[in-house]
C-alpha cells in the first residue's frame, strides 16, 4: 500500500528526509532539521505523490489518506500534549504547500487552523491573554475565507480599516481583545453573506478544507505562469505541510521572521533578514507593519531607530545565529529561513536554498570554495548560466519608478530609453545626431539592419524569441521586446497605440529585454560591472568544459566582444547584412536584377573590394582562431527594390530601362521565400555569387596573415544542402576561387569547406554528404523550422498554449526539441563521423547560448557551440556543467 503521510518531530521520523521529490522542499527540510536536532515544531508531509492522485480521482480524497492524516494529527497531538478540536486546550496547526522547487508566493498557506467558537476561548484560557485568542481566530478566518472558500479578501481588509479607524488607531496590535472579538462577529457575518453558509466550526472540516486547497493552488493560474516562466513540469506536484502552530503574536517576548545566512543582493557574508515582535509570519510580508532588522550593523547602516533583534533580543538572537551557521554547514549553501520566537523559545519553521541575484550568486559560489565549504566543481554547478545576462547587460534601477504600458517577450536582455522611431534610415539619422532611439517596427527584416544597429533597443509587435528582431537584437547586445502583441503601430502616420494610451515618434519609452516590458518616458538604468568572482569563476569553467565555444559575429565590433568574453572563434559570420550596408545595396540589387552573367559578374566587381574588407577586419580581429563565413543566405528577393526612387536609383546604376527591372522583380517573387531559391540554390543557379565571396575570403585571410602574421582558419559554409551534389558542385567552386588566389599571391593558408546542416534530408544524408563536406554547422534555427513545419516567427501565437498543455515541454526554438529536432543532430553527428572521423561538428542556431541545448551537445559530442557574443560566458559556464554532469 502506498505511502502518503510523513511524520516528523518530537524523536519521530517516517523517512523521506532530504527527498524533495519525495515530500516536496519544505517538507523535506522540515524532517531534515528535526532529524539534526533543531527546535522544529512536530508535524507530518502529505507527499506530492497525492497531489497527482487527488486530480486522478476527481480532486476526492482516498479513504487511506483520510485514515494516515488522522495518525498524523495524533502524532502531534502526542508531542505537544494538546487534542485538536479541544474546546479547554485547543491543538492548532497551520497547512502550508511545498513543491519541489521554491515557488515564492504561489501557493497557499493557512495559519491557526483549527480555532472555532469554542476552541477560541479554550485558548484565551490556556493562555492567558484573550486578546492573542481573538487575534489568532480573526486572522483565521480572513486567510481560510480567502484561501479556502475563494471570497473576497479586499471585504475582510476593508472592515479591519475601518476598525482600526473608527478606535483612532494606526497598527493592528493597538486593537483589544474587545475590538478583536467584535472583528470576528463582522467576519462570520461576511461569510455567511458572500458564502451562503456560516463559517465552518467542525475542525475537520477546516483541515480537509485547507489541503484540498494547497492542492488546488497547484493548478492555479499564477502557479501556471510560474511553472512556464521557470520550466517546472505540472506533474511535479505540491506536497502538503501539516504543523503544529507556534506564536509569534503572544506579546513583547514573542516574535516573527525571514532571515538569509549571507546577504541575497550582493552575496556578502553578513546575516541579512528582518523580524517583527509580537507578530506572524503574514505580517512581516505584508507591508503593514514596518519590520526590524536582525542585525545592530544592519540598523546602523540602514540609520534606523526600532531595536534590532541583536539588540531587543540578544539571547534568542544568539541562538538564531548559531542555527544559521549549522544550517549553512549542514547544507553547504546559503539558506533562506523562517522562524517563531514564542514567549522567548525559538522555533524554526523553515530553510531552503535562497534565491540570490546572479551578482550575490557568484560571489557566495566562489566564497565557498575559497572557504572550502565546497569544491569548485560545485561552485560550477551552483550558478544558472541563464542568470549572468543580469551581469552582462544595462538593467533598470529596482527603485525607479515605471509607467508600464505594455508587455511582450523578453527577446533579448538588458535595458534601454529613447525617442521612438518607426524606420531604420530615421534611427541611423538620428543615432548620427547623438540621439537615442528604440527602433519601433511590425517586425524587423534583414534590410533593417542599419537602424537596428543605430538603435539602443528594438521593439516590435509581433514575431518570437527567435524572430529576426531578436535573434540580431542578441548578436548585437541590443535589448529587445518582441511579439508585443497589444502594440497596434501605425508607420505612416508615426505613431503606436497600446488600448488608449498613444505614443508617437520623438516621445521617448524605455524597453526592458529581461522582463518584456515596455514602459513611457525614461527609466534609470544600471551599467554592468563584471566582477572578479565573474572572471574567477570562469577561468574555473574553462578548466573543466570540453566543448568549445564560439560566437554568432558579423562585424568587428561583434568579434571584438566575442573575444573579451573569451570566445575561441566565429560559429557564424553571416553575410547577407554586409549586403544592405547603404553603400553596396544599389551594386547587389544591380547584380540580382542583371539578366545574364556578364551583368551579374559586372555588379559582383564592385562588391569584391567591399567583401574583401569586410572579411579582412574580422579576420584580423579573430586572427589565429577559426571563423565560419556563410556565404549568401537569404532569398533575394530581401534586397530587392520597394520604392519607385529605389528602382530608378538601380536602373540608372545599370543603365537599363526601369520597366524592365520591374519585370525582373516580378519574375523573382515568391510565396514561400522560406522554402524558396536560397541557400546554396542560388550558388547552383549563380556560381559566380559564391565565386567573389569565396575569393574575397582567401584574399582578405592572406592579407591578415601577412599584416600580423597569425593566419587565421577561414571555414567556408555552404548553406541550405540538401544532397552531396549540391555540396561538391559549390566546394568545386570555392576550392577553384582558393587556387585562383593562391597562386596570384604564392602563398596558402588552411582552409575547410563544409555545410551548414538545417535540413532534414541532409541530416539523414549525412554519411555522404560527409564525403565532400569537411564539418557540419548545426543550423537549429531552420532545422527547427524545418523538422516541426512551424516558422519561427509565426510560433509565438500558438506556442506559449502547446507549452502549457504539454505538447511541447519548452518552445522549441529557446531549447532543442531533444526528440525530434535532437534526434536528427544525433543520427547527422554518428553518420558524419562513419564517413570522416575526424569530422568537425558544431552548432551555430540560437540554441548554442542555451544551456539545456548545450547539455545535449555535450552528450552527442559535438566539438563546439556557438552563441551571440553575449551569450559567450553564458555557454562557457552551461558547457562546463555539462562536462562535470556527464562524469557523474
Amino acid at each position: 500500500m502506498t505511502q502518503y503521510v510523513y511524520r516528523f518531530g518530537g524523536g519521530v521520523s517516517d523517512g523521506g528526509k532530504g527527498d524533495k521529490n519525495l515530500l516536496g522542499g519544505k517538507g523535506a527540510n522540515l524532517a531534515e532539521m528535526a532529524s539534526i536536532g533543531l527546535p522544529v515544531p512536530p508535524g507530518f508531509t502529505i507527499s506530492t505523490e497525492m497531489c497527482a492522485t487527488y486530480y486522478d480521482e476527481g480532486e476526492q480524497f482516498p479513504q487511506g489518506l483520510r485514515d494516515e492524516v488522522a495518525n498524523g494529527i495524533a502524532h502531534i497531538e502526542q508531542v505537544t500534549g494538546k487534542t485538536f478540536g479541544d474546546a479547554a486546550d485547543p491543538l492548532l496547526v497551520s497547512v502550508r504547500s511545498g513543491a519541489r522547487v521554491s515557488m515564492p508566493g504561489m501557493m497557499d498557506t493557512v495559519l491557526n487552523l483549527g480555532l472555532n467558537d469554542q476552541t477560541v476561548e479554550g485558548l484565551a484560557a490556556a493562555s492567558g491573554d484573550a486578546r492573542f485568542a481573538w487575534d489568532s481566530y480573526r486572522r483565521f478566518i480572513q486567510m481560510y475565507a480567502d484561501v479556502v472558500l475563494e471570497l473576497d479578501h479586499g471585504n475582510f481588509e476593508e472592515a479591519l480599516e475601518i476598525t482600526k479607524e473608527d478606535r483612532g488607531f494606526y497598527l493592528d496590535t493597538e486593537l483589544s481583545a474587545d475590538d478583536l472579538k467584535a472583528l470576528v462577529d463582522e467576519y462570520k457575518s461576511l461569510v455567511e453573506e458572500e458564502w451562503g453558509k456560516p463559517f465552518p466550526q467542525d475542525v475537520h472540516d477546516q483541515l480537509w478544507g485547507a489541503v484540498g486547497a494547497v492542492f488546488g493552488s497547484w493548478q492555479s493560474e499564477r502557479a501556471k505562469v510560474y511553472r512556464r516562466l521557470n520550466d517546472i513540469p505540472a506533474s511535479w506536484g505540491t506536497a502538503v505541510n501539516v504543523q503544529a502552530m507556534v506564536f509569534g503574536n503572544m506579546g513583547d517576548t514573542s516574535a516573527t521572521g525571514v532571515a538569509f545566512t549571507r546577504d541575497p543582493a550582493k552575496g556578502d557574508r553578513a546575516y541579512y533578514g528582518e523580524f517583527l515582535i509580537n507578530a506572524q509570519g503574514e505580517d512581516v510580508v505584508a507591508g503593514i507593519r514596518t519590520p526590524q532588522y536582525l542585525t545592530t550593523a544592519a540598523r546602523e547602516e540602514a540609520g534606523a531607530k526600532p531595536a534590532a533583534m541583536e539588540e531587543a533580543m540578544p539571547e534568542v538572537y544568539g541562538e538564531l545565529a548559531a542555527v544559521f551557521d549549522r544550517l549553512e554547514t549542514h547544507y553547504r549553501d546559503m539558506q533562506d529561513i523562517e522562524f517563531t520566537v514564542e514567549r522567548g523559545k525559538l522555533w524554526m519553521l523553515q530553510t531552503r536554498s535562497g534565491k540570490r541575484t546572479a551578482k550575490a550568486a557568484l560571489k557566495i559560489a566562489v566564497d565557498m570554495a575559497n572557504e572550502g565549504l565546497i569544491t569548485r566543481d560545485e561552485a560550477i554547478l551552483r550558478v544558472d548560466p541563464s542568470a549572468l545576462d543580469q551581469l552582462l547587460h544595462p538593467t533598470l534601477d529596482p527603485d525607479a519608478t515605471r509607467d508600464v504600458l505594455t508587455k511582450g517577450l523578453p527577446a533579448s536582455p538588458g535595458a534601454a530609453s529613447g525617442t521612438v522611431v518607426f524606420d531604420a534610415d530615421t534611427a541611423e539619422r538620428a543615432a548620427a545626431d547623438g540621439q537615442s532611439v528604440i527602433l519601433v517596427r511590425t517586425e524587423t527584416s534583414p534590410e533593417d539592419i542599419h537602424g537596428m544597429h543605430a538603435a539602443k533597443g528594438i521593439l516590435t509587435a509581433r514575431g518570437g524569441m527567435t524572430s529576426h528582431a531578436a535573434v540580431v537584437a542578441r548578436g548585437m547586445g541590443r535589448p529587445c521586446v518582441s511579439g508585443a502583441g497589444t502594440l497596434s503601430i501605425d508607420a505612416k502616420a508615426k505613431v503606436f497605440r497600446v488600448g488608449t494610451r498613444e505614443v508617437k515618434e520623438g516621445e521617448t519609452i524605455t524597453i526592458d529585454g529581461a522582463t518584456g516590458e515596455v514602459m513611457y518616458g525614461a527609466v534609470a538604468t544600471i551599467q554592468p560591472e563584471l566582477s572578479g568572482d565573474f572572471g574567477t569563476l570562469m577561468e574555473w569553467a574553462d578548466v573543466i568544459r570540453r566543448l568549445k565555444v564560439r560566437a554568432n559575429a558579423e562585424t568587428p565590433g561583434d568579434c571584438s566582444t566575442a573575444r573579451e568574453f573569451g570566445a575561441e572563434g566565429v560559429g557564424l559570420c553571416r553575410t547577407e547584412h554586409m549586403f544592405f550596408d547603404a553603400a553596396r545595396i544599389t551594386a547587389v540589387r544591380q547584380m540580382i536584377l542583371a539578366s545574364d552573367e556578364a551583368g551579374r559578374r559586372a555588379a559582383l566587381d564592385k562588391l569584391l573590394p567591399e567583401q574583401r574588407r569586410d572579411f579582412a577586419e574580422i579576420l584580423e580581429v579573430m586572427a589565429g582562431l577559426p571563423v565560419t563565413i556563410r556565404l549568401l543566405d537569404p532569398p533575394l528577393h530581401e534586397f530587392l527594390p520597394h520604392e519607385e526612387a529605389e528602382f530608378e536609383e538601380v536602373a540608372t546604376a545599370a543603365g537599363v530601362d526601369i520597366e524592365v527591372l520591374k519585370r525582373r522583380a516580378a519574375e523573382l517573387h515568391e510565396f514561400n521565400p522560406m522554402l524558396g531559391h536560397r541557400g546554396c540554390r542560388l550558388g547552383v543557379t549563380y556560381p559566380e555569387i559564391y565565386e567573389m565571396q569565396a575569393r574575397a575570403i582567401f584574399e582578405a585571410a592572406l592579407d591578415v596573415a601577412e599584416k600580423s602574421g597569425d593566419a587565421p582558419i577561414p571555414e567556408v559554409m555552404i548553406p541550405l544542402v540538401a544532397t552531396k551534389r549540391e555540396l561538391d558542385l559549390m566546394k568545386a567552386v570555392v576550392d577553384k576561387a582558393a587556387e585562383t588566389v593562391f597562386t596570384e599571391r604564392g602563398k596558402r593558408i588552411e582552409y575547410l569547406v563544409g555545410t551548414m546542416i538545417e535540413l532534414p534530408r541532409a541530416a539523414l544524408r549525412a554519411g555522404e554528404i560527409a564525403e565532400a563536406g569537411e564539418f557540419f554547422s548545426f543550423g537549429t534555427n531552420d532545422l527547427t523550422q524545418t523538422t516541426l513545419g512551424v516558422s519561427r516567427d509565426d510560433a509565438s501565437r500558438f506556442l506559449g498554449a502547446y507549452v502549457e498543455q504539454g505538447i511541447y515541454a519548452r518552445d522549441p526554438f529557446v531549447t532543442l526539441d531533444i526528440e525530434g529536432v535532437g534526434e536528427l543532430v544525433k543520427m547527422a553527428a554518428e553518420r558524419g563521423r562513419a564517413t570522416r572521423p575526424d569530422i568537425k561538428l558544431g552548432i551555430c542556431g540560437e540554441h548554442g547560448g542555451d544551456p539545456a541545448s548545450i547539455a545535449f551537445c555535450e552528450e552527442v559530442g559535438l566539438d563546439y557551440v556557438s552563441a551571440s557574443p553575449y551569450r559567450v560566458p553564458i555557454a562557457r559556464l552551461a558547457a562546463a556543467q555539462a562536462a562535470l554532469r556527464a562524469r557523474g
